[in-house]
């Protein structure tokens, strides 16, 4: 049995290990039942040797509030760099130098994309301080055609387990992609707890989801046994 996992740190580029006592607590029989290839989670950093340049991480010590913050925390940075990008090109800067310049003017002012996004749906003119002002006018535009109305966001906590020895996990995995198909996210927490978010333009359309996500489990009746616990409503 594999005595843990290499992985990818995307945040820092870098690589780590994974060891199966990190994985989750209690006994672990078989680590392709917690983990798999190309799965995404958050992990917490647990040790680094600089001399043998390696990294040790642990999945079981990042809490479920730490790891909903972290993967809420780099979608949002993902979109200030693509806005970034398409207001660049929009106003036809091409110099990095001059591109990395109206970041740092933009950060001191609002150093987060949600706050460039709130300042900028209540007052339209609000990157007119820019001292550029053809990406001032880019920017604006851009920002201004993607403001969307409020969403409402809904979340659950999930225990999942498979009851039936003879099918394994492969229920489970059926299952999890079905309910990521009507809209629901499924963040994993560690064995059996599992974080379910949905979204919609009011919160009857957010919970919509997590009862049809209700529907789909109860369709594996026999195979596998779940329990949902509403968590939070934004």
């Amino acid at each position: 049995m594999p005595h843990g996992a290499y992985v990818e740190i995307t945040e820092y580029s870098k690589d780590g290990y994974l060891p199966i006592s990190e994985i989750a607590s209690g006994w672990i029989k078989n680590i392709h039942e917690f983990i798999r290839e190309g799965q995404r989670d958050v992990a917490k950093i647990i040790a680094v040797d600089s001399e043998k340049g390696s990294i040790d991480v642990s999945l079981k010590k990042a809490t479920s509030k730490e790891k909903a913050d972290k993967m809420t925390e780099q979608g949002l940075e993902k979109r200030y760099e693509k806005l970034f990008e398409q207001a660049a090109k929009l106003a036809g800067i091409n110099d990095k130098k001059e591109i990395d310049a109206l970041r740092q003017e933009i950060a001191k002012k609002v150093p987060t994309y949600t706050d460039l996004i709130n300042n900028s749906a209540q007052d339209t003119k609000f990157t007119a301080f820019l001292k550029n002002k053809q990406f001032s006018t880019a920017l604006n535009e851009i920002i201004q055609k993607n403001i969307k109305p409020k969403r409402y966001f809904v979340q659950y906590t999930m225990e999942l387990r498979s009851n039936d020895p003879r099918s394994g996990i492969g229920p489970l995995r059926t299952a999890l992609g079905s309910i990521e198909e009507c809209g629901v996210d499924v963040l994993y927490l560690g064995a059996p707890k599992y974080q379910l978010t949905a979204e919609g333009d009011s919160y009857l359309t957010a919970e919509g989801k997590i009862n049809e996500s209700r529907k789909i489990l109860d369709s594996y009746a026999g195979k596998i046994a779940f329990s949902m616990k509403a968590e939070k409503h934004d």
